[in-house]
């Protein structure tokens, strides 16, 4: 599902933390130079600062705590540019598939309501469907329709041998069983990967699920295609979302990280967050994660997109991430962009499981 619809659900999940405020902050340095050897395993910083103080523009905070921070900003993660090479990866593979067995992956959405947000999505899937060669099919129902139409239509698709992929559009309107349309998604199709069949085979050791929530997938595929290290690390997932915080936990402990997940409970979340070389953000608050969360050298994927108030856009907002990414990029060695990060990632890796599916389907392992 798209990162916003993953992270809504959360999104009052640290009350009236920083996360409200902008991310833009004025700072005073006393600078040193220090030598670094080289290392292909940790960062080489040629110049640290350490802040004395950060004076804060959001009216809310008015010092946030001093930090080591690197002069030179973080390496983008740039989540566009990924998806567009696997995008093309996925293209070719299904190119030949199609030559070979004239097999063609079809992937079935089912929209209800009239959300903009959620037709957008649609939309946007629909378009990566068609340029790498996904038939898609799509049924759009009222708001005010039953639950018992949506099973329906999940049904035939889970009987029609032309859909290797079902996907049910969130939210769901209110007064609808989310749990019990989602379970009616058979196992085989269920390209999102909420399936508890596959969440419960994606926690157990040795065992292999058939799909893997399309988000959380798409941040561990940035960590890989960028060559950062995982196992052994330290990594802090903050959410602890069915859709993303706990399966991308599962996922990195998969790859032998030590993980901590940070929830609305938990204490002092600032210095757990600071600990990790590894920092998965998805609450839904805008630029909650602040620079003096963000352990010198550390990685950061920001799952989040949030709608923030500023005038000066034409549109009346822009979109920023749960971290704040003016400072944790001057502290961070790489962090994903909002928009452009995350994103296009979870698209990318529903065109993925849905071309597994329909190789597995058809035998074309």
């Amino acid at each position: 599902m798209a990162s916003a619809a993953a992270t809504s659900s959360t999104a009052t999940m640290f009350g009236t933390a920083a996360a409200a405020s902008d991310g833009c902050s004025r700072r005073v340095f006393v600078t040193t130079t220090v030598q670094v050897r080289a290392s292909r395993s940790s960062p080489a910083f040629l110049r640290t600062s350490r802040a004395i103080k950060t004076y804060s523009s959001c009216s809310n905070s008015s010092v946030v705590n001093a930090a080591l921070v690197t002069e030179v900003s973080a390496k983008v993660i740039d989540g566009k540019a990924t998806a567009k090479e696997i995008r093309e990866e996925i293209a070719a593979e299904i190119s030949k598939m199609k030559e070979s067995s004239g097999v063609v992956p079809g992937l079935a959405v089912i929209l209800v309501g009239e959300r903009k947000d959620s037709a957008t999505y649609v939309r946007n899937k629909k378009k990566a469907c068609e340029s790498v060669g996904i038939k898609s099919y799509e049924v759009h129902l009222a708001e005010d329709c039953s639950e018992q139409e949506i099973l329906q239509h999940i049904s035939a698709f889970n009987d029609d041998p032309a859909v290797n992929g079902i996907l049910v559009q969130l939210p769901l309107p209110s007064n609808m069983n989310e749990q019990n349309i989602l379970n009616a998604v058979c196992i085989e199709k269920d390209v999102d990967g909420f399936s508890p069949l596959n969440i419960g085979r994606l926690a157990m050791r040795d065992r292999e699920p058939l799909f893997v929530p399309c988000t959380p997938k798409g941040c561990i595929e940035l960590l890989h295609r960028y060559g950062v290290p995982i196992k052994g690390k330290r990594a802090v997932v903050i959410g602890r979302s069915n859709i993303v915080g706990m399966p991308a936990a599962l996922l990195l402990q998969r790859e032998d990280a030590t993980v901590t997940v940070v929830h609305s409970r938990t204490k002092n979340p600032e210095a757990i967050t600071r600990e990790a070389d590894i920092v998965i953000t998805a609450v839904g608050q805008p630029n909650m994660v602040r620079g003096s969360w963000i352990k010198p050298g550390a990685v950061v994927i920001d799952v989040g997109i949030n709608p923030f108030e500023d005038t000066s856009c034409s549109r009346g907002y822009r979109l920023v991430g749960d971290v704040c990414y003016e400072e944790a990029s001057k502290i961070a060695s790489a962090i994903t962009p909002v928009p452009g990060g995350v994103g296009p990632m979870t698209i990318a890796m529903l065109l993925s499981n849905t071309l597994s599916a329909t190789k597995r389907a058809y035998n074309l392992e």
